[in-house]
């Protein structure tokens, strides 16, 4: 899964997909309606690949936890808890125990909740993969003089 084309855009609802750079900005199509918009450079947009979640010990990035969450419901979609905030943090603290209860609000685990189950029902959760190894740059090699 390649969560660094899926775009979250501060103020519009769902997730959106890079398709091309723009002048001013980048161009996304939904992942819910596949429309199409443009989102501005002063949009605060953020690539799903690089939010993390605090943790009690450190931050654990979007993908892991939405790895935990697959696994644990065995790929099923997760429950809705958009009326019970306790039974969203009984559920949360299930699939990822060690969050951190000061910093991670439930606007936060609703969040991540939606997302999972958004990505879940567009084929957009891919763990299968192996993560491609990281090439070396060749050593360069020593001048002399």
């Amino acid at each position: 899964m390649d969560l660094k084309e899926i775009m979250a855009i501060a103020g519009k609802p769902g997730l959106y997909k890079m398709v091309a750079q723009a002048k001013n900005g980048i161009i996304v199509e939904s992942i819910v309606d596949q429309k199409r918009i443009q989102a501005f450079t002063h949009d605060k947009i953020s690539s799903l690949e690089e939010i993390s979640i605090f943790t009690e010990t450190e931050d654990k990035p979007l993908k892991e936890v939405l790895k935990s969450m697959f696994e644990k419901l065995e790929g099923k979609e997760a429950p809705d808890f958009k009326n019970d905030n306790n039974k969203l943090k009984t559920f949360f603290g299930e699939m990822m125990p060690d969050y951190d209860k000061e910093r991670v609000y439930v606007s936060h685990m609703q969040k991540i909740v939606t997302w999972y189950n958004l990505l879940l029902q567009h084929n957009l959760l891919n763990f299968d993969e192996e993560e491609a190894p990281i090439e070396k740059a060749p050593d360069e090699e020593t001048k002399s003089e």
